[in-house]
């Protein structure tokens, strides 16, 4: 069985404003294991990115804890963050006047001198890097000439090249055509498995979450947090629960959403 890497224990997440704290998330409790993909699902406000931020220590917990590897993360230099957690954003899309490959090897900056020079050893991850995405003919390339999925892979050959245990991606199939979408969901769990990385990453593709990932944290702001694997999610009705509207259900059968009967069309 794997082992916890990152555990969050009535955990609450939000903002600190001048008149009071803003509170998104509260006592969410919930872990991730070693080697598995764990996708974050939930509606549109219901805290996902402001709970990724938080365990990507861009910002701090409003209340309890977050352990990586049994380390308290608030605990950790930014130094060493940098060697245990690598993030995707989709706002990475706007890089310019750079290759390819020179945006994959700022994966190495966590390891390389004052001035960012690479080893010999630097290369070789990056290249390997290249290799496992299936970027080489990319590499290259300036940013701005590849398209929304190439850029994805892109960023995510740069994660990879940062060698940490956890990668965190924030909406990595958004703005992808189907089968690009397709194709990111099936190389984040290969790297899973191939490499044995944590990787935890929201979306709004129920459906592709549900056929790739090992597990779910289902979110919502009154629902809460709940955790499982997908057919355990589906088996006790809690994405049926989650998700559920007027025009559509979950077929937990058929591990499929369903439209509703439309009338008068």
């Amino acid at each position: 069985m794997n082992s916890d890497i990152l555990s969050i224990t009535g955990l609450s997440t939000g903002y600190r404003l001048k008149k009071g704290a803003k509170i998104i998330g509260s006592n969410l409790s919930a872990t991730l294991k070693k080697g598995e993909l764990t996708c974050l699902l939930g509606p549109n406000g219901s805290g996902k990115s402001t709970l990724l931020r938080t365990l990507a220590a861009f910002q701090p917990a409003m209340a309890g804890t977050v352990t990586v590897d049994g380390r308290d993360l608030s605990d950790c230099t930014p130094a060493e963050l940098a060697k245990l957690i690598s993030i995707v954003l989709t706002d990475n899309f706007h890089i310019t006047g750079m290759t390819a490959y020179d945006v994959i090897a700022m994966g190495r900056s966590p390891y390389t001198d004052f001035w960012g020079r690479l080893t010999a050893d630097d290369k070789r991850i990056v290249e390997e890097s290249i290799s496992m995405t299936g970027v080489g003919s990319l590499a290259h390339r300036r940013m701005q000439t590849l398209s929304d999925g190439e850029r994805q892979k892109v960023m995510i050959a740069k994660a990879i090249a940062q060698q940490t245990p956890i990668i965190i991606l924030d909406e990595p199939t958004a703005y992808l055509d189907y089968p690009s979408k397709v194709q990111t969901m099936i190389l984040l769990r290969r790297l899973s498995r191939t490499l044995g990385k944590t990787v935890f990453l929201s979306t709004h593709d129920i459906e592709h979450a549900i056929m790739t990932a090992d597990r779910l944290w289902l979110l919502d702001r009154e629902k809460g947090l709940a955790t499982g694997t997908p057919r355990e999610l589906s088996d006790n009705g809690k994405i049926g629960e989650y998700f559920d509207t007027a025009d559509m259900r979950y077929n937990a059968a058929e591990r499929r959403f369903e439209l509703n009967k439309i009338e008068n069309l």
